[in-house]
């Protein structure tokens, strides 16, 4: 196996191959030879090293490396008595190469060809079936060798592929929950900060002309201003909180789940404090919903209201909650100018539609009955996380 660095720098790896070749090549050359063997000339030794420097081109040429090599070996081998080698060392690493780099094609017709060279060879050399049967053992241990490296090759390139492939959807799909998560965070401050203000406005164009002709009714309006005002700021630092993690975190930053169904009625009262009249009625056996069900529940209500107070310039509006046995409708109804003068009720009804989805609900809003008022209504499927629990009453009306 190879590291990063060799393999991006693969001359290196061809170059200590072919020295590591010639350095075994080179042995018969340096012992003490019996006196009857062929001498160690340097004709002989530099034949056998041409055989041996083509395979620092293996890589860029594999069957022209394994050719050369041959043609070496068989010049060698005719033309010039010298010390024979114990192996084919040469022809070894280049059909290896061959079995690694080359096609289909190229490679079976270099084996083919490798066998054929085999057999004249053994029988001009020693003509006995234990060489014959030694050398095709090696070359096709090296054929096979060079097989199994590209496979594992192959394999592992398509491990780091998947590999990358799974980092890359992990990180869109990360991308993709921190924008839903960014996403929500706004509908979130867009729903308090909406419903506050518009309330708050509200109240406070109230004040002056309460000031001079109902001194009570103008106190009223401005506790009315500070309660929304702090429980702006209560619920922002809630939202805010989750954003703040580890041992930096301030203490008093406020963790609690957000308002859910249970906060309604003193939503309302908030409302009415607007000179809003709103009525509040619950039908079906009341269950008890996740938190974030909850939450959505008590968003929708508050947008809805947050729409007719801004925008209908109603008098009065109901809240309708009405559970059935796998779902749960809500209904907030105006009696204000209706769609033609809401001018749209602005990006509110997105938010709506948008909480009534992930839930796998769906939101409606248009004309109320008769085709007077506004009317926003959701449904929104309770699954089996919301518990039936004991109603103080079938239906609450104020």
């Amino acid at each position: 196996m190879t590291g990063p660095r060799t393999a991006a720098r693969p001359w290196l790896v061809d170059l200590g191959v072919t020295l590591l070749v010639q350095a075994a090549v080179t042995m018969p050359f340096v012992v003490p030879r019996a006196p009857h063997l062929p001498a160690a000339t340097w004709t002989a030794y530099g034949l056998t090293t041409l055989s041996v420097l083509p395979l620092l081109w293996r890589r860029r040429a594999p069957v022209a490396v394994l050719l050369a090599v041959l043609a070496a070996g068989g010049l060698y081998r005719f033309a010039v008595d010298g010390p024979g080698q114990p192996m084919p060392y040469q022809g070894l690493v280049a059909l290896y190469t061959v079995a690694v780099l080359s096609p289909p094609a190229k490679r079976l017709g270099v084996a083919a060809l490798t066998l054929a060279v085999i057999f004249p060879s053994v029988a001009h050399n020693t003509g006995e079936a234990r060489e014959l049967l030694f050398t095709l053992f090696l070359f096709g241990a090296a054929y096979a060798f060079g097989r199994l490296t590209d496979t594992r090759q192959r394999y592992t390139a398509a491990m780091e592929d998947r590999a990358a492939q799974l980092e890359r959807a992990n990180r869109i799909e990360a991308e993709q929950a921190a924008a839903r998560e960014r996403a929500r965070i706004a509908r979130e401050m867009h729903d308090i900060l909406s419903h506050a203000v518009s309330l708050m406005v509200v109240q406070a164009e109230a004040g002056p002309v309460a000031v001079r002709t109902a001194p009570e009714r103008a106190e009223a309006a401005f506790d009315a201003i500070s309660e929304t005002g702090r429980d702006a700021m209560a619920q922002l630092r809630r939202i805010l909180g989750v954003l703040r993690e580890g041992p930096d975190a301030p203490d008093g930053a406020p963790r609690s789940p957000q308002p859910g169904a249970a906060e309604l009625p003193a939503l309302l009262e908030r409302v009415r404090g607007s000179g809003l009249r709103v009525g509040y009625e619950v039908a079906g056996p009341v269950r008890a919903l996740p938190d974030a069900l909850g939450a959505t529940v008590y968003r929708v209500v508050q947008e809805a209201l947050t729409n007719t107070v801004r925008h209908a310039g109603a008098t009065a509006a109901t809240v309708r909650l009405e559970y059935a046995a796998d779902t749960l409708r809500i209904t907030v109804v105006d009696d204000g100018r209706g769609p033609a003068g809401s001018g749209g009720r602005g990006h509110g009804l997105v938010g709506v539609r948008e909480r009534a989805a992930a839930h796998g609900g769906v939101a409606e809003a248009g004309a109320g009955p008769d085709g007077r008022g506004f009317r926003v209504a959701v449904r929104l499927p309770l699954g089996g996380d919301a518990d039936r629990v004991p109603a103080d009453g079938a239906a609450v009306g104020r």
